[in-house]
């Protein structure tokens, strides 16, 4: 994406909650079952909480099982960009917002067609623009 959003880690501490904050600038992951969009059925498009870069439809949002929002496409491949992730002993694929470099989550070959990714997203990362109607 070319409009790239950069800040201090002075300016994102005063954006973001604490929460959002651990996580979408220190790589945190909230506990299973207990971010707003978990279960969340509403339509409507998923929003970088840092920049509010659009990330996924709602319409591509399923149930995973796993306690965390999970989508089988983003809106467009430049919205998210992936990375090598070997932080917790095995090697996963980081899911990263394509505009401000916030973590969002991971991506795993176990999701459902027509795609089968499933891009496991913390809730914190996540804001939700409803749709009207």
């Amino acid at each position: 994406m070319s409009d790239k959003v950069e800040k201090s880690d002075a300016e994102w501490r005063e954006q973001l909650t604490p929460e959002q904050y651990h996580v979408c600038r220190e790589q945190g992951t909230e506990r299973a079952f207990t971010g707003k969009y978990w279960d969340c059925k509403e339509g409507g498009t998923y929003r970088c909480a840092c920049c509010g870069n659009e990330l996924f439809d709602a319409s591509t949002k399923f149930d995973s099982g796993t306690g965390w929002p999970s989508f089988w496409q983003p809106l467009s491949p430049d919205r998210v960009r992936t990375e090598s992730d070997a932080s917790l002993g095995a090697v996963r694929t980081e899911v990263l917002c394509g505009r401000c470099d916030a973590h969002l989550g991971h991506v795993f070959p176990d999701g459902p067609a027509p795609t089968g990714d499933r891009y496991c997203m913390n809730s914190a990362s996540l804001d939700l623009e409803k749709r009207e109607g």
